[in-house]
C-alpha cells in the first residue's frame, strides 16, 4: 500500500500551501489551534473552489468532550448535507456516550446522511472507553479511516497500541496516524505499520497589526493573538519526499 499524506488545515492559504507542497488530501477545519472544529460553510466553498486535491472537512460543533446534545447532533447532520451539495471527497466525524463507548446511533446516522463520501472517525477515538471494541465498530458503521494517536498526546508515544491497530484493521480500515506526526518520527511510524498521516506542517507568522492592545486576550490568553499558523508548503514538500523514500 502507498503512503498518504494528509493536510489538516484551517484557512484558504493553507490549504493552497499544503497542495503547492504536495499533499495527497486535505482535512479542512476551523481553529486547530483548540484542536479543530467544523469550518464554516464559506471557508468550505472557498477551498473547494481553489483547490484540486481531496478535501475531508471536519465536523465538530465545539471544543470539548465527544458527548453531543440533540441540537449539535442536528447541526452536524447539516453540515453534511452542505458538504455533499459542495462536493468534498469526505467528512471526518466522531461521538461518544457518556461511558465512552462509541455513539453508535448517532453516528449511523451521519454515515447514512454522508452516502457515498470518505468517511473518517476522528480523535474520540483516542479517549473512547476500548480501543478495539470501538475499531470494530467503526468497520461495522462503514467507516473508511479511523484517525488516532494510539491514545496518547502524541502518535510516536503511542506506536504499540497503533501498531496493534493496523494488525487488527487487517485492511478493513485504514489507520491514519495523527498527533505530533512530523518529518522526524514518520519513520518509525511506518515501522509499526503504519501507511497513512496527518499532520498541520504548520509555521507561525507575525500578524500585520501595528498596533496591539496588550491585556485584552479575546479567548485564550495562553496563545499569543499576534502570531498566526500557516501549513509550510516546504515542510509539506519534505514529508512527502521522505514518504516516497520508504
Amino acid at each position: 500500500m502507498e503512503h498518504l499524506l494528509e493536510i489538516c488545515v484551517d484557512s484558504l492559504e493553507s490549504a493552497l500551501a499544503a497542495q503547492a507542497g504536495g499533499a495527497d488530501r486535505l482535512e479542512l477545519c476551523g481553529s486547530l489551534i483548540i484542536g479543530g472544529t467544523s469550518p464554516s460553510i464559506a471557508l468550505v466553498r472557498q477551498v473547494m473552489e481553489q483547490v484540486h486535491i481531496p478535501v475531508n472537512v471536519l465536523l465538530r460543533p465545539r471544543f470539548g468532550d465527544f458527548c453531543f446534545t440533540p441540537s449539535e447532533q442536528e447541526a452536524t447532520l447539516w453540515e453534511i448535507e452542505q458538504c455533499r451539495a459542495l462536493g468534498v471527497n469526505g467528512v471526518v466525524l466522531g461521538a461518544l456516550l457518556p461511558n465512552g463507548a462509541l455513539d453508535r446511533e448517532f453516528l449511523a446516522r451521519c454515515v447514512d446522511a454522508a452516502g457515498g463520501l470518505h468517511r473518517t472517525l476522528h480523535r474520540a477515538f483516542d479517549v473512547c472507553r476500548d480501543p478495539f471494541e470501538a475499531l470494530e465498530d467503526a468497520v461495522e458503521l462503514g467507516f473508511d479511516t479511523i484517525l488516532t494517536s494510539g491514545q496518547q498526546a502524541k502518535a510516536e508515544q503511542g506506536i504499540p497500541l497503533l501498531t496493534q491497530l493496523v494488525q487488527r484493521a487487517d485492511g478493513r480500515v485504514n489507520i491514519l496516524a495523527g498527533s505530533g506526526v512530523n518529518p522526524g518520527n514518520m519513520e518509525k511510524l511506518a515501522a509499526a505499520g503504519v501507511r497513512q498521516f496527518h499532520f498541520s506542517a504548520k509555521k507561525a507568522v507575525e500578524s500585520p497589526m501595528a498596533f496591539r492592545r496588550q491585556g485584552v486576550p479575546m479567548g485564550l490568553p495562553v496563545a499569543d493573538e499576534y502570531l498566526r499558523e500557516y501549513t509550510d508548503a516546504a515542510l509539506v514538500r519534505q514529508a512527502k519526499e521522505l514518504l516516497a523514500g520508504l
